[in-house]
This record gives structure tokens, C-alpha cells and sequence, in this order.
């Protein structure tokens, strides 16, 4: 009798085990982003991670109860490390594209980007025409590599597209003159020019407009639900254009 009574309760025991295990009540939200990113994520003089998009989802997961962890990844393995679950979203400037939601599903835009063309302030370029025959560089993973690609003319009479881990790097080989030109979203491109005044142009010419959203994994339907709800709240009581105005000075929240 004794040894069925420890069976069953071994049974009752291994039950909620799974149970909990199974539950899609989360309370930890993993947001996976490249921490060299900024104004969106990236880590300040005290190596604390900051950033708009850092600031927008401590705020939504407060409001949906969860604590947030911020785990920085290799963004060229991004969707790999969302689906193999080693992250829950991606936030950090990822551009919605038709290729990218084969495997990943989106929330409703919230801002909207370009991909803007810098130069040195004394390069004779003035156009994409002028990239002809020039070393131009681009961020390794990024949505600028494909919206590069769709402009077949134009990246066939490049001299090299040279790829880049992170944008810092591809910023110091411009101004080193190892690179004529870099394509780069330009929340993240403004935002260094800023930082070096005269030293930088943007053209005129960029290789188009994207919108921003959070990626979560295909099945994880009752997150994306409850961020998207979250969101819509934030704009609509403002939280999210003060933020915005934080890091960029107006509200460009879409």
C-alpha cells in the first residue's frame, strides 16, 4: 500500500510539472536586440543598456506584468535565436519585410524608417548614380542589405558591397576612406552624424522607406495579442510619444 501511495503520488507530482511547464502564462519576457545600435538600443558610458526601443519595451512589459530581460545576440542569426526560443521578441529597429514574415510574426508598425545614403562632407558624391564604381558599406543582417538588393542596377555598378558586423565599424572605415558610401537606417545614421557635426553628409538619394515592428514567433499568437494591445495603449495615452521625444526630439511614432 505504501509503495502505491508514493507511486501515485509521484504520478500527481510529474502531472503539474507539466503542467506548469506547458502554461503560456509568461512571466518573463526575453527581448533579443544588437546592443550597438543606438538611439534604439545600446549601452551607455556605464554599460547599461538604454536606448528607444529598450525604454518602449520596459514599459510595455510592465504594463503586461512580466519582468524584462535584455539579452544582446548576433543580429545576423536573429531569427534562429527567436525561433530556437532562446529569445521571446525582437525589438531593436527590425524592419517588417515580405521575407521576413515567412518566419516571423510582426506587430502593427510603429515607426517608420528609411535607408539613407552617408558620405564623407568632402566626397564628390552627391547621388546613388555617383556609387558607381565605389566601395559602399552596409550593416551584415540588416534590412538595408535587401533594400540595397532590390535596386539591382544600381548595386551591379558598385565597385564592392562591403559587410559590416556593426555600423561603428563601417562609420570608421567611411572615414578612414576604405569606404566611399554607407546605406544605414536612418534613426541609427542621424543619430551618429549628430554626434560629429561637418563630418558627414546624407544624400538626397536613399534606397527607400521601411516600417519598424516587434517580432515574435509564429505560434506565440497570445503574446503578440497582449504587446500589440499594450502598444496601442502606450500611443494612445501618450507614453509613447514622450519617449520618443526623449531620444529623438519630436514624436515619430507611427
Amino acid at each position: 500500500m505504501r509503495k502505491l501511495v508514493c507511486f501515485l503520488l509521484v504520478l500527481v507530482t510529474a502531472g503539474t510539472l507539466i503542467a506548469g511547464c506547458g502554461s503560456s502564462d509568461k512571466k518573463k519576457i526575453v527581448v533579443g536586440l544588437d546592443d550597438n545600435f543606438p538611439p534604439m538600443g545600446f549601452r551607455d558610458e556605464s554599460n547599461n543598456l538604454v536606448g528607444f526601443d529598450v525604454e518602449m519595451a520596459n514599459e510595455a512589459a510592465k504594463r503586461l506584468g512580466m519582468e524584462v530581460e535584455f539579452k544582446p545576440i548576433d543580429w545576423n542569426s536573429k531569427e534562429a535565436e527567436l525561433n530556437g526560443k532562446r529569445v521571446d521578441v525582437l525589438w531593436n529597429g527590425l524592419t517588417i519585410t515580405e521575407k521576413r514574415k515567412e518566419n516571423i510574426a510582426f506587430t502593427k508598425p510603429y515607426m517608420e524608417n528609411h535607408q539613407i545614403i552617408v558620405v564623407n562632407a568632402d566626397s564628390p558624391i552627391k547621388g546613388k548614380a555617383d556609387l558607381a564604381g565605389k566601395v559602399v558599406g552596409t550593416q551584415e543582417g540588416s534590412s538595408s542589405v535587401e533594400a540595397i538588393e532590390k535596386d539591382e542596377s544600381t548595386m551591379k555598378s558598385f565597385k564592392e558591397l562591403k559587410k559590416y558586423g556593426d555600423n561603428i565599424a563601417a562609420l570608421l572605415d567611411l572615414k578612414a576612406g576604405r569606404l566611399d558610401a554607407l546605406v544605414v537606417d536612418e534613426v541609427v545614421g542621424r543619430y551618429y552624424i549628430s554626434k560629429k557635426p561637418g563630418e558627414y553628409v546624407v544624400l538626397s538619394d536613399d534606397f527607400g522607406a521601411e516600417e519598424y515592428g516587434v517580432g515574435l514567433r509564429k505560434d506565440d499568437k497570445d503574446l503578440l495579442d497582449k504587446l500589440q494591445k499594450a502598444l496601442d495603449e502606450m500611443k494612445k495615452d501618450g507614453t509613447s510619444a514622450a519617449i520618443s521625444k526623449k531620444w529623438f526630439g519630436t514624436d515619430i511614432v507611427k
